[in-house]
């Protein structure tokens, strides 16, 4: 268990009861009741203004309540920012540790098993609640097991539980009777997704939303009455004159029941004219070209296009720049989240855990790129040799690969042992063609057809003090001899004599030199 004072970024000191309860929940008799109002019932213009303008004023609970209302009627809004949320909720989210120090590392591989228990992951969508309403509100429940810090539960709370400081209108308090109280350091996530700059309350999509919601109840509710005053035949009785009120009153009945609403009787004889307008179908056309239009603003305002919503691309070409657009959005989304959650969760855990630090470890949520590791690894190939120093702790990060332990088994090359190319050429002598100044094969990255005429020179120095040794020996008994027949006799001698080991040993490295300088030759970039 920690020895260290839990305080907050303040120097104030946190309750650890605080932490590891819930401090949020639903109220009886208080102001965080689990149902809300219904302001969107029988909107109008004036009223939504008043709306908007206590939001700014610093009682934002209504607005908050519309913004919910126009996503549970609204199915095109809430269609849209759906497909913006879950964007970001299904991206894989990975954890890059501080640095390559032991303790960076062991920060982030405790934050990546965490990771694996689904506890974020679940919260996600909860947490992109901000897109629509500004910010979005998520209480930590920690756990204290076998002396560590855990992060248990992450509780979505409604935004009309909580409210601005009435002095900067911007920081959050939780609503507790008139007053609000702080929320502690270490307890809330609270991300903040804005469409524009400024305050928080003015800074959700559902600012937008709420006007183009009502307009299109408007238009929804005209054509209603069009295609009910238009759209259905009317069943016309008639009655003979002098028909007694009980016959008018079976014959209408018997008019009505035929099907729902325009129904009537008349006296026979009686005329009765019917006009037609001549642009009815125009006018029919036009409630919903102008529903297609606030849906169309809708759609720019949430996913910033309209090509993969409302299926009016131009083309291909014009498809993709639409698709661009709505991925540039998504990467906002993700390094906006992702930011808070570095600073509003992962910070306080470590700091619970281990203490202060000089630097954390950092969540990222982003798309892998399939073509991201064979250039990265063709890059460090390359560029390593060079004297390009690169943290391990990245390249793993990077990989998604977690440091091993000291017992497991690893991957590696020439039977678990890294290929070393001065087991190869360290022993080599420097041939006469070697360049001033350098003593070894390996001092230098020359390019590629000298490194090959530079290992031939080398294959040949190895083998020459192999066949001046035979050949001297031969010399030798040639220049003793007299005739042709001594030297025979003396070849025959010396031959069970001669060794050839060193002569051996110097083909098979120059075959090995061959075999690399092939392969240079082949691939220069190699």
């Amino acid at each position: 268990m920690a020895t260290w004072s839990l305080t907050d970024q303040f120097g104030r000191p946190i309750s650890k009861d605080v932490l590891i309860s819930e401090m949020a929940g639903p109220t009886l008799t208080g102001v965080r009741q689990p149902l809300g109002t219904y302001p969107g019932d029988g909107l109008t213009p004036e009223r939504l203004a008043a709306i908007m303008r206590a939001a700014d004023q610093g009682n934002p609970f209504d607005y908050y309540d519309l913004a919910e209302q126009i996503e549970e009627r609204d199915g095109h809004y809430l269609g849209v920012l759906g497909t913006r949320k879950r964007i970001v909720a299904q991206t894989p989210v990975r954890v890059e540790a501080a640095s390559d120090d032991p303790a960076h590392v062991r920060h982030a591989d405790m934050v990546r098993a965490w990771l694996q228990t689904g506890v974020l992951r679940l919260a996600l969508f909860d947490m992109l609640d901000a897109i629509g309403k500004g910010a979005s509100y998520n209480e930590i429940v920690w756990e204290v097991s076998e002396g560590q810090w855990t992060p248990a539960k992450i509780i979505h709370r409604p935004q009309r539980w909580f409210m601005p400081d009435p002095i900067n209108l911007e920081t959050p308090l939780l609503r507790d009777g008139a007053a609000g109280t702080p929320l502690p350091w270490g307890k809330f996530i609270v991300p903040r997704i804005v469409a524009k700059s400024g305050l928080t309350t003015r800074s959700g999509l559902a600012r937008v939303a709420a006007w183009g919601w009502m307009f299109k109840a408007y238009a929804d509710k005209d054509w209603a009455i069009f295609v009910q005053t238009y759209g259905q035949p009317i069943r016309l009785g008639k009655y003979p004159s002098g028909a007694s009120e009980d016959a008018k009153r079976r014959l209408f009945q018997a008019v009505a029941n035929i099907a729902s609403d325009c129904a009537a009787i008349i006296e026979q004889g009686t005329d009765i004219t019917f006009v037609e307008s001549n642009t009815t179908d125009k006018s029919a056309a036009n409630y919903k070209a102008r529903i297609d239009h606030i849906d169309q603003q809708i759609s720019k305002a949430v996913l910033g296009q309209t090509a993969t919503t409302d299926a009016i691309a131009g083309g291909h070409a014009v498809g993709r720049e639409h698709r661009q657009v709505q991925q540039d959005i998504a990467t906002a989304d993700r390094e906006a989240l992702a930011a808070c959650l570095t600073d509003q969760l992962i910070r306080p855990w470590i700091n619970l855990e281990f203490g202060p630090q000089k630097a954390y470890p950092r969540l990222v949520i982003e798309e892998p790129d399939e073509t991201d590791i064979p250039i990265m690894a063709d890059a460090l190939a390359k560029l390593v040799p060079l004297g390009l120093k690169v943290s391990m702790a990245e390249v793993r990060d990077k990989l998604g690969l977690s440091d091993p332990d000291p017992d497991e088994e690893v991957l590696a090359t020439g039977g678990g042992q890294p290929l070393n190319l001065d087991q190869i050429t360290g022993t080599l002598p420097a041939p006469a063609a070697l360049p001033t100044g350098s003593t070894a094969l390996h001092t230098a990255l020359p390019p590629p057809r000298d490194m090959v005429d530079r290992m031939a020179a080398a294959a040949e120095s190895l083998a020459q003090p192999a066949m001046d040794e035979l050949i001297g020996a031969v010399r030798g008994l040639v220049q003793s001899a007299v005739t042709l027949e001594d030297v025979r006799d003396g070849l025959l001698a010396l031959y069970p004599k001669l060794s050839d080991t060193a002569l051996a040993e110097a083909m098979q490295k120059a075959l090995i030199f061959a075999e690399l300088a092939g392969r240079a030759d082949d691939n220069p970039d190699a």
